[in-house]
């Protein structure tokens, strides 16, 4: 008696829900936690079949897989298998863990499910899966953010390690020490120190020459105006140049330069870009231009004169007067190879290797007038281009510039 008033108290007293019912189905008892989980008492309950706790979407197959059990009984440990819904008498579909037990009395089987709502389990694991992939998102876009960020800090290095070569060479040790934004402080402001520099001393020359020009009324004075009129056209020139590098520089940087492709012939474009530039040619200085047939190419006629241009002047600037400046032009394969030739004052080996970089100057160059941008802008220019360039240089012999550029076809 003692055992059957410990079961009875088990059975309505346990927290789980648990129901018997027989080898049809049909539900034989129930205890309160099914009355509290379900909504139904346990009346209402006694005597229909188990698929009342099924959702609608659920109850066609249930039938088959009670059949099954039956005819294949066997324990079900509570958590295995899939997820499992019941539904509530107000409609509401609960999920839901359930633990099966089977037994016969007089030959009739009966089973009983234990059943544990776990609809507070499954909003946490919603929560959590939520905050998982919450957390995969954050840390895919720190990836992406340190990617970048590690891309940028490379860039930004570069940048100083080529602007302090020449300009901050007894402070190397600094860019060891600078975070990110200083480095880029730091080239700005290196930026516009040259800048500043670079401009004041033609803006000085044209000044004073202008204030000297003044005094010089007579006709004996003709020839120190006329020196000092060319100081002027020299300096402003000078400061064309200078204002064209920056100009230049900007743009390749900001990446604004667009190209426009045209058949053109490089023969003309190069004689008529050295007529054009004979003007700024020393005393006794000449061109000398060698084009092997017509040097036809497809290609963009502003940018190549540009380079041209640049190539050319730095032959002049390096050379001195009663010197010749070569030029030859061929075409080799699907390329036109263009070399500019002088007879200046070379490159060292050491500053070969720096050539192209932005504000780099030759050691023996630092008392001649330049920003350090031609060569850079001619390699970032012949990028555009799908060119090359190359150099062969000594001191005091001479450079030797050649680059090519494909003959596209349009």
């Amino acid at each position: 008696m003692l055992d059957q008033l410990h079961m009875t108290s088990l059975f309505e007293n346990a927290t789980e829900g648990i129901i018997l019912t027989d080898g049809r189905g049909k539900i034989i008892m129930a205890n309160p936690a099914i009355e509290r989980m379900f909504g139904y008492t346990e009346k209402e309950l006694k005597g229909n079949t188990i698929e009342m706790l099924i959702p609608d979407r659920f109850k066609a197959h249930h039938r088959e897989l009670r059949d099954e059990y039956h005819q294949k009984p066997s324990n079900r440990v509570m958590g295995q298998g899939r997820d499992l819904y019941a539904r509530r008498k107000d409609g509401a579909d609960m999920p839901v863990e359930i633990s099966l037990s089977q037994y016969k009395r007089d030959n009739e089987p009966f089973v009983i499910a234990f059943i544990v709502d776990i609809t507070k389990r499954k909003e946490i694991e919603s929560n959590m899966l939520r905050q998982k992939v919450q957390l995969e998102k954050i840390t895919e876009k720190m990836r992406q953010l340190n990617a970048e960020l590690e891309t940028k800090v490379d860039e930004r290095t570069l940048i100083l390690k080529e602007a302090l070569q020449k300009l901050e060479q007894s402070q190397q040790e600094l860019s060891d020490a600078l975070d990110k934004e200083k480095q880029l402080n730091e080239i700005k402001s290196r930026f516009v120190s040259m800048a500043s520099h670079e401009f004041r001393t033609p803006l000085s020359t044209v000044l004073s020459s202008a204030s000297l020009l003044s005094k010089y009324i007579t006709t004996e004075d003709q020839e120190k105006r006329d020196k000092h009129i060319q100081r002027i056209k020299n300096s402003v020139n000078h400061l064309n140049d200078i204002l064209q590098d920056f100009l230049s520089f900007g743009k390749l940087s900001e990446g604004k330069v667009i190209t426009s492709y045209g058949e053109t012939s490089l023969k003309d474009l190069l004689s008529d870009t050295l007529d054009e530039m004979k003007a700024i040619l020393k005393k006794d200085q000449h061109f000398v231009l060698n084009c092997e047939g017509d040097c036809y190419a497809y290609t963009d006629k502003r940018i190549f004169r540009n380079i041209l241009i640049n190539l050319v002047g730095n032959a002049i600037k390096f050379s001195d007067e009663g010197k010749t400046i070569t030029i030859n032009s061929r075409l080799s394969g699907d390329k036109a190879i263009i070399s500019i030739i002088d007879e200046g004052i070379g490159i060292s080996e050491e500053d070969q290797e720096h050539l192209f970089s932005s504000f780099f100057r030759g050691t023996n160059a630092i008392n001649i007038q330049g920003t350090g941008l031609g060569l850079h802008i001619v390699k970032r220019y012949l990028d555009l281009l799908d060119g090359e360039v190359s150099v062969w240089s000594q001191l005091n012999k001479g450079t030797t510039i050649t680059f090519a550029i494909p003959v596209n076809t349009p």
